[in-house]
């Protein structure tokens, strides 16, 4: 019996010990044997599905690496993306690892990749503004189908990333996540088309920004996700997912879908029941720098929700609700006196289609104290704008020095005693001239204030304002500010106003002392103004609006200057802002003077005296229009950077991509005479020298009458009209008389003439334009071919043709090579501009004894139909009829006369595109003067037996 239990027990051992040597031989010489196969089969499954460009520096096969998966790893790899960022990577890692099925490698005719690895990686995710991603890298549309035994698959069930960096920055919705120390794990078969994600993740410091505003910086989060994903119809399902920001917890669920022209989205974000210092942790943490030496207590509730269609063709976007409850708050800094105590606030908003003039605010309760010093504050309303529905109540009396003391927030101080009584109820409707019911006061004494940003406080901050309407009307509104006033850097300044019924304002406004702009707007941390600017002012304005609207100027009291020094102003008209070196504005009555008015924009220099009329009245009012008369000189102008551009800076070749947005806005509201000057402009590629002019804006109409300038070492007069629709589209009208000009140089310097005027390449000589054309832009400034419209003439003064191949060929065929590179002098070429098509009138010249003959039609997009007679000597009387058919770029010269006319492309305004794209054997024709024109490059002669004198051939009698 003992024997038998013996023998049993060392075949246990025996099978035991063989199974543990075969299981070792096989993890040892399994990837021995097959990591050269395995590698190659992984390079063909990249090269085969991926577009991306995949490097790496040597491989390794192992079950050690991450036990027990059979485990490829690629070491120092890097992907670059898809189109547009092929030459950006999208990962790099110190190694991916890649964990196999075992028995596909042994059995299968695949391998099948079950699992990815990934540590120290850098995963760079790019979306530009047209919503082009570099993730699109998987080759899913193969139309091999079938499986290879030199092939392998993905088949994953497990994806992890450890130690790494993830930045997601998508420009067409203007958000930039970017997480360091990133460790994702993630399981589920996701190749399946419904699966269900279970992740969790761990970020070490996650930066969350939208359209540049920092909504989280470097915070710490953990989270435990399910998502249930849709791959047929790129659907998500957020269903459980549990966030840690630094200590505050969140719960998060949604669902998003992807629709074919935009997005649907359900999303619920919320936090219950949590402690008020948990919540500063996930604040910026510039904002609590302070919070290890401040005292919390209280609690908090959260809740925002973000749900609708986003389709930006219809103009749709989701509804944003928003609710934030805080309860017996309580905050004190350890250096503080006084702490801020009994905080309560209940805030509910909601922003439908996430338009601003939709605005729902509840805020019925806002309660802070401080050693007795309270605020009270209730707000509700509805809209925003010209339209508004408001019931609020504001009751404070506060020292605000006791609120800095006792929130010790670093390098910020506040000072003064503030005591504000506000009650408003009812509607604001500026079209039906309404004004809730008000009455408030609001004063500050002694108030200072000092930012981190800048080592001097604003002091001496004094501000009595009353703001009264008993009944509702405009008429009986008012508002009074006596005094405004503030000392900042050792410079007071002193403001006075009062405004009365709202209907017919009568103001008195009176202003003494200098704002040094530039270092004002420091104390408040203003980006974008980096100008040492300042206004000097010393006005006082008194008067009535109908007085100014009626023409009573002996009524109105406005008298004063400004002197103004490198002010930086933005307007939504241009791209670019607009510097004032300087300047002094004077007031008087309705006018205000311009006076040594000197400024840049952009690379452009102006300098502008002249006066403004109605300003006061234009300021009061919308529907006010601002005239002016100036004269305006400028040594350097350069008009495209007065047309609104974006520019890419994500682009394939890494170079910045700078494309126009929209057309040239021209305000209705504006009513200006400028006596133009300019010394250089610059238009797009043309440059222009001595630009003189009358140039008019009004009622959103810009007009040049009786403009000068040269060019290209001409002389031209030209006349314009241009009018603006919207952003995306506008009119013109166009006339242009230049006598003489070199060819040769319009064709060198300027692109359009080469577009259009192809035959122009190997002309030389003089020739010069009558022609007018108007017709519609499109938002890239460009015209729209089928509505352009306009004639004229074309005058060849003496023009020598270089290797123009029509008449090289005849030269060649009839063996006189007089006709060769001829002199053309003294003709007129005729044409008109319509539905697409340039109409050549006939039009005649001699050339060695030989009498030619042109007519025809050309469309703008490269099209031809042009006739040709080639009269013989002596007379002409016998002649060679010639059509040339084709496009511009491949043209088709046949003999006789007969052809079926162009088709005409009839442009109705709203209908036809206004971005068109030519056909691809045209030849661009973005231009504003087309000039008629025989391609003179590639000219086919398909019958070829034209002899000397060709009796065989087609001839017809001179008429």
């Amino acid at each position: 019996m003992e024997n038998s239990k013996k023998t049993l027990l060392i075949k246990i051992l025996k099978v035991t010990g063989i199974t543990f040597i075969i299981s070792l031989l096989i993890i040892v010489l399994l990837p021995i044997i097959f990591a050269d196969t395995i590698t190659e089969k992984v390079k063909v499954l990249a090269n085969k599905n991926l577009e991306g460009e995949l490097n790496f520096n040597d491989s390794e096969l192992s079950f050690f690496k991450h036990f027990p998966s059979l485990t490829l790893t690629l070491n120092e790899l890097n992907l670059n993306g898809s189109k547009p960022y092929k030459s950006k990577s999208l990962v790099s890692a110190k190694e991916i690892s890649f964990g196999i099925d075992v028995w596909s490698v042994v059995f299968g005719n695949q391998t099948e990749i079950e699992e990815i690895y990934l540590e120290e990686a850098k995963i760079n995710i790019l979306v530009n503004r047209k919503g082009e991603a570099n993730y699109n890298i998987y080759k899913s549309d193969s139309k091999d189908t079938t499986a290879s035994s030199e092939s392998a698959s993905l088949k994953l069930e497990n994806i992890q990333i450890n130690n790494s960096q993830l930045v997601y920055n998508d420009k067409s919705t203007k958000i930039l996540i970017e997480a360091k120390g990133f460790n994702y794990k993630g399981k589920g078969d996701l190749l399946e088309s419904n699966f269900s994600l279970k992740t969790s993740a761990k970020i070490d410091s996650l930066s969350f920004t939208y359209d540049k505003s920092e909504y989280l910086k470097n915070k710490k989060v953990k989270a435990d996700l399910i998502t249930k994903i849709n791959t047929n119809s790129l659907s998500f399902v957020f269903e459980k997912n549990d966030l840690i920001i630094n200590k505050l917890p969140v719960e998060f669920t949604g669902a998003f879908d992807f629709l074919k022209n935009g997005y649907q989205m359900d999303f619920k974000l919320k936090t219950e029941d949590s402690n008020l210092d948990d919540l500063f942790t996930a604040l910026p943490a510039e904002y609590v720098s302070w919070m290890n030496e401040t005292k919390m207590k209280g609690k908090t509730s959260a809740f925002l929700t973000l749900k609708g269609k986003y389709i930006a063709s219809e103009n749709l976007s989701p509804e944003l609700n928003f609710n934030i409850k805080v309860r017996d708050g309580y905050v004190k800094h350890t250096k503080a006196p006084y702490p801020v105590e009994d905080i309560f606030l209940n805030l509910d908003t909601k922003l439908p289609n996430l338009d601003i003039n939709q605005l729902k605010i509840r805020l019925d309760s806002l309660y802070f104290d401080v050693n007795k010093n309270n605020l009270n504050a209730i707000l509700i309303s509805d809209g925003f704008g010209k339209k508004l529905t408001i019931d609020s109540k504001i009751k404070s009396k506060l020292d605000l020095k006791f609120v800095s003391d006792a929130l010790q927030i670093p390098n910020f101080k506040l000072a003064g005693n503030l005591d504000a009584d506000i009650v408003s109820k009812g509607n604001y409707n500026k079209d039906e001239k309404k004004f809730p019911v008000t009455k408030g006061k609001f004063e500050l004494v002694n108030g200072l204030i000092q930012t981190a940003y800048y080592p001097k406080p604003i002091q001496n901050i004094n501000v009595k304002a009353n703001l009264d309407c008993p009944t509702g009307d405009y008429q009986n509104a008012s508002f009074r500010l006596t005094p405004a006033s503030f000392t900042f850097e050792g410079e007071p300044f002193n403001l006075n106003a009062s405004f009365k019924n709202f209907d017919d304002i009568t103001y008195d406004v009176k202003a003494k002392g200098t704002l040094n702009v530039a270092k004002i707007y420091k104390v408040f941390s203003q980006k974008g103004l980096d100008l040492d600017g300042s206004i000097k002012a010393d006005v006082s304005l008194a008067g009535k609006q109908s007085d100014a609207t009626n023409g009573k100027y002996g009524n109105l009291k406005n008298s004063g200057t400004l002197e103004v020094k490198n002010i930086r102003t933005h307007s939504e008209y241009l791209p670019l802002p607009f510097i004032i070196e300087n300047g002094t504005f004077s007031f008087h009555q309705d006018k205000m003077h311009f006076n040594n008015f000197n400024g840049k924009y952009g690379e452009s220099d102006i300098s502008m005296n002249g006066n403004l009329q109605n300003v006061i009245n234009f300021v009061l009012s919308d529907n006010q229009t601002l005239k002016g008369d100036f004269s305006f000189v400028s040594n350097h102008l350069n008009l495209n950077e007065f047309i609104p551009t974006i520019t890419d800076e994500e682009t394939e070749n890494e170079t910045p991509k700078t494309e126009v947005t929209g057309v040239i806005e021209i305000p209705k509201n504006i009513d200006l005479l400028l006596q133009a000057k300019a010394t250089k402009t610059k238009y797009n590629d043309i440059n222009i020298e001595n630009l003189n002019g009358s140039l008019s804006i009004q009622n959103g109409e810009l007009k040049l009458s009786n403009g000068t300038l040269g060019i290209i070492g001409a002389t031209a007069k030209m006349n314009a009209v241009y009018r603006n629709e919207g952003s995306q589209k506008a009119y013109f009208d166009y006339k242009i008389n230049a006598s003489e000009f070199d060819i040769k140089r319009a064709y060198n310097e300027i692109k359009m003439f080469r577009e259009i005027v192809t035959a122009a390449e190997s002309a030389e000589g003089i020739v010069g334009l009558n022609y007018s054309i108007k017709g519609v832009l499109n938002n890239q400034m460009e015209p729209i071919m089928p509505s352009l419209e306009g004639n004229g003439t074309l005058s060849v003064k003496q023009v020598k043709m270089k290797g123009f191949k029509l008449l090289n060929v005849v030269s060649a065929k009839t063996e006189n090579p007089d006709i060769k590179d001829p002199d053309i002098s003294k003709v007129e070429i005729k044409s008109t501009i319509k539905n697409n098509l340039v109409t050549i009138e006939r039009f005649k010249f001699k050339v060695a004894g030989f009498r030619l003959r042109f007519e025809g039609q050309t469309s703008l997009d490269g099209k031809l139909n042009l006739k040709m007679r080639i009269g013989l000597p002596p007379l002409g009387i016998i002649g060679i009829p010639i059509k040339v058919l084709g496009t511009q770029e491949n043209p088709d010269i046949k003999l006789g006369r007969k052809s079926e006319d162009l088709e005409e492309t009839e442009y109705v305004d709203g209908v036809t595109p206004i971005n068109n794209p030519a056909p691809v054997n045209a030849t661009p024709t973005n231009t504003t003067t087309p000039v008629p024109t025989i391609q003179n490059d590639s000219i086919k002669i398909k019958n070829d037996s034209i002899p000397k004198i060709a009796p065989a051939v087609p001839v017809e009698k001179t008429e």
